[in-house]
């Protein structure tokens, strides 16, 4: 089974969303990318024990026959996908005492973190549907003198990727130690600590491919002094897009370096989003034989393997976007879809809603 695309995936859900089951008999298993299929499936035997115990009958019978046919599907798997796999059975039938059993095993687009095993009266879609918001990823660093915290912001998770602490002293030790010596004695450990913060920032976002820009809290002197000195390569230093006054440095402040960023995070994505609309435009004015609008211009130009990247607007019918990216696709060309809550993905929707930059010219 090939993963699929994060347009199929969007289709597998909307069907799955139809589905309601009479009681908790609809089974949903994700497995973890890594995760051993061979346990999983071990652990899902064991269950057909305790769903025995189940009280009503037609539940204990939908949710056995679920987990039967879960157990048969997995033996045809030698390992786990990839990406891991999202597992969705049961009786669909909207007619009592009738059984409608199915089964749709999936691998996602993008890796799958989840661990779970639920019978409820839906399938738990969540994890697949945050997917469908994560096409790129944020770096987050929160700092102070004491520690750091680095972390991704994924669609709405955060994942900590790390936390550092200084070993910076708070107090002067009895000693002898004039204040003046141990100012000089923090201020060195401080340029060390932030130059450990660089190094890390380097080896966890510098070949990060998704990653399109980082977020900065702290107090106000120590994030300025970190971003204003030497310390971060150039090439990340550029994609600092935002820095927040902060004055948790531990794991949640995270969180509510998220929280306070969120006019940054959106004015960012739209930015980005306008800017590849103008790329297309100003591709039409400048080089017209290269750039082409309308369906059956574009269908053409990708099946000879001519386009560079496509353009698809969010409103056309997803039976287009559909046809169009599986071409795409195949062809290894970029794809953008563009909403419409820019100015400049609205006018390009009332041209048509489909164009493309190629990376040749056709007759």
């Amino acid at each position: 089974m090939a993963k699929i695309s994060k347009l199929e995936l969007s289709e597998i859900i909307e069907e799955l969303e139809e589905y309601k089951g009479r009681a908790t008999e609809l089974v949903t298993v994700y497995i973890p990318e890594g995760q051993n299929i061979y346990t999983v499936s071990d652990q899902l035997e064991a269950e057909k024990s305790t769903a025995k115990n189940i009280k009503s009958t037609t539940t204990r019978k939908n949710v056995g026959n679920a987990l039967d046919k879960i157990t048969r599907q997995l033996k045809e798997y030698k390992k786990t996908p990839e990406n891991g796999l999202a597992i969705f059975c049961g009786n669909i039938s909207q007619i009592e005492g009738q059984e409608d059993l199915r089964i749709w095993d999936v691998e996602p687009p993008l890796p799958l973190n989840t661990r779970m095993y639920r019978c409820d009266k839906e399938f738990i879609l969540d994890p697949l549907k945050e997917m469908l918001e994560v096409s790129e990823v944020f770096g987050l660093l929160v700092m102070d003198r004491k520690e750091a915290t680095m972390g991704l912001l994924k669609g709405k998770n955060i994942e900590v990727l790390q936390k550092m602490t200084s070993g910076i002293p708070s107090k002067i030790r009895a000693g002898g130690q004039s204040s003046q010596r141990f100012h000089r004695i923090t201020e060195g450990l401080t340029k060390e600590f932030y130059k450990r913060i660089a190094d890390e920032m380097k080896n966890l976002f510098f070949n990060m491919p998704k990653l399109k820009g980082i977020l900065v809290g702290g107090p106000i002197p120590t994030k300025d002094e970190f971003l204003d000195g030497d310390y971060l390569l150039t090439p990340l230093r550029v994609k600092v897009i935002g820095k927040l006054d902060l004055g948790d440095s531990s794991e949640s402040g995270l969180g509510e370096l998220v929280e306070k960023a969120q006019d940054i995070l959106s004015d960012h994505e739209r930015t980005l989003e306008k800017k590849e609309v103008e790329r297309l435009f100003q591709s039409l004015g400048k080089d017209p034989e290269k750039t082409v609008l309308g369906e059956e211009k574009v269908k053409r130009a990708l099946e000879l393997g001519s386009v560079d990247t496509l353009f698809l607007s969010e409103k056309v019918p997803k039976s287009k976007i559909k046809e169009l990216t599986k071409i795409a696709e195949d062809m290894s060309s970029d794809i953008r879809l563009i909403s419409t809550e820019i100015t400049e993905g609205e006018q390009f929707f009332n041209i048509g809603g489909i164009g493309a930059i190629l990376r040749f010219k056709i007759s």
